[in-house]
């Protein structure tokens, strides 16, 4: 199946959040090599999904996809990125974050408050950005699941032993369906 087709499919469909133990979340995601119908189909309906699992940001694997491709939306508008490349970073702080796909789970993340970045946006643009505060932090959490890493991995050794328990509930919860 294409991945035209596959989105398609995913598109009639509603897609479906992946959780925390999900080998998809954990894949290195494939660039993309043209934005067509099926990409373009695909940012709508993760677009969507955000919006209605009341997310600021959904990066194609949480929906199954191994895909460079998230959406973000901080009140602004969404925006969707293809193939996100940081150019730069200033600065650093940690902020406590959490995620769709593994939920009720809060870790102290410390990213650049800063970034440029360049991408392509779903008309196959490429464009160039900086973005900071919430929007950089946004764009560097989904970019991180692009390449299989999740908020977890950015524990502290300490908050990784406290949130043992609660991830192994969390992978029998939702990866039991």
């Amino acid at each position: 199946m294409t991945f035209m087709a596959e989105a398609m499919k995913k598109q009639a469909s509603k897609l479906k959040l992946r959780y925390y133990g999900d080998p998809c979340l954990r894949k290195r995601s494939a660039a993309v090599k043209e934005v067509g119908v099926g990409e373009r189909m695909l940012v709508r309906a993760m677009v969507d999904a955000m919006h209605e699992f009341k997310g600021v940001g959904l990066a194609a694997p949480q929906v199954g996809v191994n895909q460079q491709i998230f959406v973000a939306d901080i009140g602004a508008g969404p925006i969707a990125v293809i193939n996100p490349k940081i150019i730069r970073r200033y600065g650093a702080a940690y902020l406590e974050e959490g995620c769709l796909s593994i939920p009720e789970v809060i870790v102290n993340v410390k990213r650049p408050e800063r970034i440029i970045v360049r991408y392509r946006d779903e008309d196959n643009e490429i464009c160039e950005r900086e973005y900071s505060d919430l929007m950089a932090r946004v764009f560097l959490h989904e970019t991180d699941h692009l390449h299989g890493k999740l908020i977890v991995d950015h524990a502290s050794l300490v908050e990784k032993v406290k949130l043992r328990k609660q991830l192994k509930s969390l992978e029998r919860k939702y990866n039991a369906r």
